[in-house]
């Protein structure tokens, strides 16, 4: 998909050429990248800032709507259409940073300046998100017409579900958002406000923020009169009641506000071109040791769940004077044929990168997994530079694509080699891209394990390659123990995420972390259930929800490296200011959803009221039990907060004005110019934006791990594949000699039938190359 959106704008900037801007051209005609730039990516074109593109499916309808100019007649037409880069008018960026997420909104106009005034084409708005997006909605105004995005439940859009087309909305890419706008005039101006959410990344004590707001030159309006007015707001609200020390910036802010754990500030500007980099701001609020602090907010009124909400933090310092964690790592690696290539390459690669990051005194092992487990030793091997070597040839020896995916065996092998662990933290890393049958058995095997273990049970971190595995199996499986959970949509990152996890899980600072006392609490609820352990390059952050009187004293206790007791004062203080439930939406729909995948239950889809108990969280003895329906409870979430969910559905509402004789009553709303207004609204239905459960069939059948929809053959494609299986069928029972003779016994007339056949089936493949072709000249 996203190559073929990238050859869509490739073809489009092609076309573009035809348009004639006059002798106040402020901007050289758009050119495609040099061989070197091109180089550098498979897919030039993907937008690196929010982007509009006009699709154009006919070329005869590019050109300049307020200047015509001689246009010579084009034959044919594109297929798949092509995508024009709109000319952006005004862009606006607004940036508000909470905690470890940020909350961005663009605020922009586009021209189509490219389709002739009298003619109508597609828009498609394209946004690209940062860490972790979560795309929150997007709004759009043009003359007599608006268009807003909504979520409702999945049983409301089930039947919008049937009707709704690819190009009409979803993720090109799993960073990548679309949204098509239907038949806009030529010449119209689009006013557009798009929201996500993305994560803040962390190291060494700071906090990254890093947004796609790359602009091409090809977007900069071509006539020099046309003003570009750019913007640029960003608020942080660190929390910690501590000074927040700016760090770097792309962008020349200037500071306007700056107060405890505060700061603020903005940037206007005429510009002659567009901004040419991302936006990345970069900043610290923390200390040299191990920090916390705890957030108070009373429920929204337009809240579904009206209990309290509180929030925790603990920030792991910027150096760590205590003695390292000793661990013991066992990598348990799917080997399946879907592995085949680039994936069992780049996870080789990341723990071979893994193990030499492992200290004298820890151990490690492997093992792979299809069909049948192997294993590099029987017992657990001391780290060290013979160890590693032999580990990493193992690898390059070992790691050899098998039938079968069959995940529990390995699973136990891995949790039965650390069952003896004494003064050390035993992590079990568990990468797959399959989807399994019994993932809800492994999960209840794990947690018996789990139960049984000793002091500090084994930490499960596992990683989903592409959507044919189940994510929600998956963060189930880390989360029953304390684990860090890590996904890939696609090829493209595995190494990177891989080796983001290995080096987030293995710099633990602190474990078995509780928080104490909330003896006076009537309810208390907390995501996740079972904390997970604090890391050096991530800072815990957890949400929760309560009823009763929250205690003013609260502490966080857990165990240091060298296993010794450690406790540190949580500062308890009121969050106004900062829409917490925003802030962990995301983070909760997913930790529930994977609740609702695990406990799979007719009373659950009945939305019966359930009781659970966290005794993990250890509130100074006291197992709190709360109440809720999880579906019920997702859907309304997602659709409050406005984040995607496998529960929920995203529609595009359409408003039209249609203009009528003004009523001499007046009681409905009139224009200006005395004609009441009366909105025709319609409904746009947009595909699922969930990754679902994962995939057993297409794990069965070994399909590559990959992101969107698995390009499906056409016709021409399926005939070939027809033809090809009947030959090769045929070549079974007949040898060259038998062609051959009876060959020799066909007539004339015969010859000339077989002889326009297949002429008649090469013209089919001709004529595809002639209409790509047609669209991919410089003229049109």
């Amino acid at each position: 998909m996203a190559e073929d959106f990238s050859r869509a704008v490739d073809d489009g900037i092609k076309l573009s050429k035809r348009i004639y801007f006059g002798k106040d051209r402020a901007v050289a005609a758009p050119r495609p990248p040099a061989p070197m730039e091109r180089s550098s990516t498979t897919q030039p074109y993907l937008p690196t800032a929010p982007m509009v593109y006009a699709v154009i499916p006919d070329p005869g309808i590019v050109d300049n709507p307020d200047l015509p100019s001689y246009q010579p007649h084009v034959h044919g037409r594109c297929d798949p259409p092509a995508l024009i880069p709109l000319q952006m008018n005004s862009i606006e960026l607004d940036v508000d940073c909470y905690l470890d997420t940020a909350l961005v909104t663009v605020t922009g106009s586009w021209r189509v300046h490219c389709v002739m005034g009298s003619k109508r084409c597609d828009c498609r708005i394209a946004i690209p998100m940062g860490e972790q997006g979560s795309i929150l909605g997007v709004e759009v105004e043009i003359p007599r017409k608006s268009y807003t995005t909504q979520l409702i439940t999945a049983e409301d859009g089930n039947e919008f579900e049937k009707t709704a087309q690819p190009e009409t909305g979803g993720f090109l890419k799993p960073n990548i958002f679309t949204l098509t706008i239907p038949q806009v005039d030529g010449g119209t101006n689009l006013s557009i406000k798009m929201s996500w959410s993305q994560k803040l990344t962390y190291n060494e004590g700071q906090f990254f923020l890093d947004i796609p707001f790359n602009f091409p030159e090809y977007v900069t309006p071509a006539v020099k009169k046309i003003s570009k007015r750019e913007k640029i707001y960003l608020s942080v609200n660190a929390g910690t009641g501590t000074e927040v020390l700016c760090k770097g910036c792309s962008h020349q802010l200037k500071e306007k506000l700056r107060s405890a754990g505060k700061l603020r500030f903005a940037y206007e500007a005429d510009v002659l071109k567009w901004s040419n980099s991302d936006f990345s701001f970069s900043y610290t609020a923390s200390s040299s040791n191990i920090v916390g602090g705890l957030f108070l907010q009373s429920a929204p009124v337009q809240d579904v769940d009206q209990r309290d909400i509180f929030s925790f933090y603990l920030f792991p310092g910027k150096q760590q004077k205590t003695k390292a964690l000793k661990r013991e790592v066992v990598f348990v690696v799917d080997i399946s044929k879907s592995m085949i290539g680039k994936p069992l390459e780049d996870v080789k690669n990341a723990i071979s990168t893994a193990l030499s990051k492992l200290n004298p005194g820890d151990s490690f092992n492997i093992i792979t997994f299809s069909d049948d487990t192997s294993l590099f030793s029987t017992s657990m091997e001391l780290v060290s530079s013979d160890a590693v070597e032999r580990g990493i040839e193992w690898m390059n020896k070992n790691f050899v694509i098998a039938d079968g995916t069959n995940m529990l065996p390995p699973l136990e092998k891995a949790v039965e080699m650390l069952s003896n662990t004494r003064g050390s933290i035993p992590m079990i890393f568990f990468v797959t891209d399959g989807s399994v049958e019994d993932e809800r058995h492994i999960c209840d095997v794990m947690k018996k394990h789990l139960a049984s273990a000793g002091s500090v049970c084994p930490r499960i971190h596992t990683f989903g390659l592409g959507v044919f595995c189940n994510h929600y199996f998956l963060q189930m499986l880390a989360n029953l123990s304390r684990g860090q959970h890590e996904s890939v949509y696609n090829t493209d990152h595995i190494e990177e995420r891989l080796d983001k996890l290995f080096t987030k899980a293995l710099s633990t600072v602190l474990v078995n972390i509780t928080i104490e006392p909330l003896q006076n609490l009537d309810e208390v609820e907390v995501y996740p259930s079972n904390i997970p352990d604090l890391t050096s390059a991530n800072p815990l952050m957890i949400y929760g929800r309560y009823r009763g009187k929250f205690p003013e004293n609260v502490i966080a206790k857990g165990l240091l490296g060298d296993l010794s007791s450690f406790s540190v004062d949580l500062t308890v203080q009121s969050a106004k200011d900062m829409p917490l439930d925003k802030v962990f939406a995301k983070n909760v729909i997913d930790l529930l959803t994977a609740e609702a995948w695990f406990s799979e239950d007719k009373q659950l889809k009945e939305k019966v009221c359930l009781h659970f108990t966290h005794p993990q969280l250890s509130f100074s003895g006291v197992a709190p039990s709360f109440c809720f329906t999880f579906f019920s409870q997702i859907a309304k979430l997602s659709i409050q907060t406005s984040v995607p969910s496998e529960y929920t559905r995203m529609i595009q509402l359409e408003h039209t004005e249609e203009l009528k004789p003004s009523d001499i009553t007046g009681k409905k709303k009139t224009s200006s110019n005395g004609e009441k207004q009366k909105m025709i609204s319609r409904t746009i239905p947009l595909q699922s934006l969930g990754i679902g459960f994962g995939d057993q069939t297409a794990t069965r059948e070994n399909v590559p791990p990959g992101f969107g929809e698995q390009r499906l053959p056409d016709a021409a494609e399926k005939f070939v594949k027809a033809a090809s299986s009947c030959c090769v069928s045929l070549c079974n029972k007949c040898c060259c000699m038998c062609c051959v003779q009876c060959c020799t016994k066909l007539n004339d007339q015969c010859v000339i039938v077989f002889t326009q056949l297949f002429t008649a089936i090469a013209c089919i493949a001709c004529f595809e190359c002639c209409s790509a072709i047609c669209c991919a000249g410089d003229d049109g």
